[in-house]
């Protein structure tokens, strides 16, 4: 038996007997006008198979991590139901987006235009936000995390040394199929004292180029497993 425990935009998730959770990846896209966009926060259309392909690359990326000693909540995977299990690891406050960037673009440029290049480099530059759409997903430092009760100073700082971990085992994997990630959003939680990486690795959560044009999410899914 298993019980509903929250219904996503793109995922469900349900509390097993076991004490574990499964992910039920769906097919709903984020976009608007039938258009995918991952950065929408609504649901706007519904692919057939992109369920499939978002659970392939975390899963992928989830056994990577593994093999470098990366705590991840991953346990197992069922692909022809589209599920994955997982630890039930809880969010830091009521959302954090950890976002780690090797390239000068999107909202970073925006902010610090002033200071620096479209497209320069950057040294996989960690910065985090709180998940909130209402009030733009705001920033956050590690002094503020404290203050708010959020996070430690030691889990931001091994919060931190993850990010950049599985960011270069991202783009090694991009780099060796002809592309390059320019950042990425992650999310992590924690089991008692120790931090573990959760939700997914999915092309969605990132931002990837070929030839020095962006790969949108659906191309770059069918790219990577070519």
């Amino acid at each position: 038996m298993k019980e509903l425990v929250y219904r996503g935009k793109t995922k469900d998730v349900f509390a097993l007997e076991n004490g574990n959770y499964e992910l039920k990846f769906k097919d709903d896209c984020t976009g608007k006008d039938g258009v995918f966009d991952p950065g929408e926060n609504s649901v706007g259309l519904t692919i057939e198979g992109v369920g499939k392909v978002n659970l392939e690359m975390s899963v992928y990326f989830f056994e990577l991590c593994k093999a470098a000693g990366i705590k991840t909540h991953y346990v197992s995977a069922d692909m022809d139901n589209v599920t994955m299990e997982v630890l039930p690891a809880k969010p830091f406050g009521k959302g954090l987006e950890v976002i780690c960037r090797k390239k000068a673009v999107g909202s970073f440029f925006r902010r610090y235009s002033e200071y620096v290049e479209e497209g320069a480099d950057l040294p996989n530059y960690v910065e985090m936000t709180f998940k909130n759409d209402a009030k733009g997903d705001p920033l956050v430092t590690a002094d503020g995390l404290e203050v708010l009760g959020v996070m430690t100073q030691a889990q931001y700082a091994a919060v931190k040394e993850m990010t950049q971990k599985i960011t270069d085992i991202v783009d090694d994997e991009m780099q060796k199929r002809g592309m390059a990630l320019y950042d990425i959003k992650f999310e992590f939680g924690y089991v008692g004292d120790e931090v573990f990486l959760i939700d997914e690795i999915a092309s969605g959560n990132m931002r990837v180029y070929k030839n020095g044009e962006y790969v949108d999410p659906m191309t770059l899914s069918r790219l990577f497993f070519e």
